[in-house]
């Protein structure tokens, strides 16, 4: 398995704060979701035709890759159906340019389950996937909102093409709000898994509080080893959330700590 972190984390760094950071760490990549004041993929001046070259040397001469373009693209709410399509083709075409191999879907933009309309959303992703298969890239709808609840998310994935499409299993959403065993949650949804996000959290006062890895409840290393068994060698990657809830510590703490405590829990595997 491979490490990397989300630059939703680390929302006023440059692109090369980021880099030299993931360098200094021995990271295997980095998760594209903003880079400082810019949240749309395509606009971030190091991606650009023009200077995504040298990017992508940097990042190989490192032992660094891109593993995925985490889009905000939403396509099960009626009312954001047309702009999250438009965004989700603007990433795959990137994608697609970039040699990266994902790009990440939601069916809403809240973790927690919410009101969408499933049949609209299955009709857009298949058109989504269809795209992406167009431009040597991979669809992911992400583990989030109704989709969180892995019997729900079985059936959306029914008959899609697995080429071009997967499951982004972020463990913390399935665990958190439905209740799921990462057992449970495998069983139903291991064979479309192609890519990972991890967070830890406690609940307090009713509220979901993250926490740095180790310090919330979330069985990772239960995780882990579920994945290991099963022959998954692909990313865990940390989302944390910095961009959207200010409060939270500071990247240069949570993300060496992160690399050094997931490294000490593949060790006890």
């Amino acid at each position: 398995m491979k490490f990397a972190f989300s630059t939703l984390g680390c929302p006023n760094w440059s692109w090369k704060e980021i880099f030299a950071t993931a360098k200094d760490m021995k990271i295997d990549g980095i998760e594209i979701r903003g880079v400082g004041s810019e949240m749309y993929a395509p606009r971030i001046p190091e991606l650009s035709p023009e200077q995504a070259p040298e990017t992508l040397r940097s990042l190989k001469e490192a032992g660094l890759e891109i593993p995925t373009l985490t889009s905000g693209a939403v396509i099960g709410m009626p009312e954001r159906l047309e702009s999250g399509m438009q965004e989700a083709k603007d990433y795959l075409e990137l994608a697609g340019r970039l040699k990266v191999p994902y790009v990440r879907i939601m069916i809403s933009p809240q973790p927690q389950p919410e009101a969408v309309d499933l049949e609209m959303a299955k009709k857009a992703y298949l058109e989504l996937v269809d795209f992406a298969k167009a431009h040597g890239t991979c669809a992911l709808i992400e583990t989030n909102g109704v989709l969180a609840d892995s019997t729900t998310m079985a059936r959306f994935m029914e008959g899609t093409d697995p080429q071009a499409a997967g499951v982004l299993w972020d463990f913390h959403h399935p665990y958190r709000f439905c209740n799921e065993t990462p057992e449970v949650t495998f069983r139903n949804i291991g064979k479309y898994v192609k890519y990972t996000h991890v967070k830890d959290s406690v609940y307090h006062d009713g509220k979901v509080v993250y926490r740095m890895m180790g310090y919330g409840d979330l069985p990772v290393f239960d995780i882990l080893k579920l994945l290991k068994d099963n022959g998954y060698d692909g990313f865990i990657t940390l989302e944390w959330v910095k961009r959207w809830n200010q409060e939270l510590q500071e990247p240069g703490i949570v993300f060496y700590h992160y690399n050094t405590y997931m490294n000490y829990l593949m060790e006890q595997l």
